[in-house]
């Protein structure tokens, strides 16, 4: 709670100071041409407001452990997590500044954003499981089982990727990837203080795995996304740019991997896997038959352009996701009773 709370402060205090200091240095948000014609009206709105939301959850994991050092004591868990973190936000900072610097809206090249993601995925499974301790095995609600092997690093860095460019992708309305992403970081503070409360039934910590500061370090980044929130609904004071939406996305797959519910997070992010799937498959079919299924992908454009205000597809997309966070969170629980577990 505290951890929560004090990502909240940060950056709901923080945020409107990042505003009047990204304005004086020119950061704003560039629109691509190609893209709704409402939007047109946003260039110039600050970006990078993903700087807030990494210092408030940093803040907020450091702050959220003093005095309680004999109950939740920093943890290699939690310092992996953070780190991974950190390096995430710096890719997506990269890439904005790039964009900015030359006034495109196109920044790193997809190469370079490519390996920047694999070397962090490498250096986060090396570290999870050499330093830390977790198992190469894949996972659901736990462990299957199922051992990966050498395979286990290939597999963090496409669920790395995949969540990070998945939350790129949704983050083309104000408030929808910010918004959405919270309500998967407050599930995975429940999962992660739910394991906690009954370890000898996960056996996380057997497994080298802390998920109570796994549990703080997501309470940090719930607190910060939903100060951040205050400022970024539409009509949004400041975007979170790449720097926001590659560190939400990285740091989901992270808590998957920590918390052992790896699989579990296709469910809970089944709004990321619409909106990605709705690009391939406008590719695909534009490929193969010259006509697109969509009026513009992602997905949340083609309703957009169909005639849907901005807040209407902003809410039903955060209903959307609501429903699949607690789908999620109902299926843990059912597989939690299902083997025996008790309260």
């Amino acid at each position: 709670m505290l951890a929560g709370v004090i990502g909240l402060v940060f950056s709901l205090l923080g945020t409107p100071l990042a505003v009047r200091l990204f304005r004086k240095r020119g950061w704003g948000q560039l629109i691509r041409e190609e893209g709704p014609k409402a939007h047109y009206e946003k260039r110039g709105t600050p970006t990078m407001g993903g700087l807030v939301i990494l210092v408030a959850t940093i803040a907020g994991y450091l702050l959220g452990h003093i005095g309680r050092s004999d109950i939740s004591p920093l943890t290699d868990s939690g310092v992996l997590a953070i780190g991974t973190i950190i390096a995430l936000g710096a890719l997506g900072f990269v890439d904005d500044f790039i964009k900015i610097h030359k006034s495109r809206s196109l920044g790193l090249h997809t190469r370079a954003k490519f390996v920047g993601q694999l070397v962090i995925a490498a250096l986060f499974g090396v570290l999870a499981v050499h330093v830390i301790g977790i198992g190469t095995d894949l996972s659901f609600f736990r462990s299957t089982k199922l051992d990966l092997g050498i395979a286990f690093y290939l597999w963090v860095f496409v669920m790395i990727t995949a969540a990070s460019n998945g939350v790129n992708l949704t983050d083309g309305l104000d408030g929808l990837a910010v918004g959405s992403a919270a309500q998967i970081f407050g599930a995975f503070v429940v999962i992660g203080f739910w394991q906690f409360r009954h370890e000898v039934f996960y056996d996380l910590r057997a497994a080298g795995s802390d998920p109570f500061d796994v549990a703080i370090v997501a309470a940090a980044m719930f607190g910060a996304c939903a100060g951040f929130l205050w400022w970024n609904t539409a009509p949004a004071k400041i975007f979170m740019g790449d720097t926001g939406s590659l560190m939400l996305g990285g740091s989901m797959a992270v808590f998957a991997i920590l918390l052992n519910t790896q699989l579990m997070l296709i469910i809970m992010g089944g709004l990321y896997v619409i909106e990605t799937a709705s690009v391939i498959m406008q590719v695909l079919v534009f490929k193969r038959t010259g006509r697109r299924p969509f009026l513009m992908a992602p997905i949340h454009h083609h309703f957009e352009l169909d005639g849907w205000p901005e807040f209407t597809v902003i809410v039903r997309f955060w209903v959307l996701s609501g429903l699949s966070v607690a789908f999620g969170l109902g299926l843990f629980y059912a597989d939690f009773l299902s083997k025996g577990g008790e309260l």
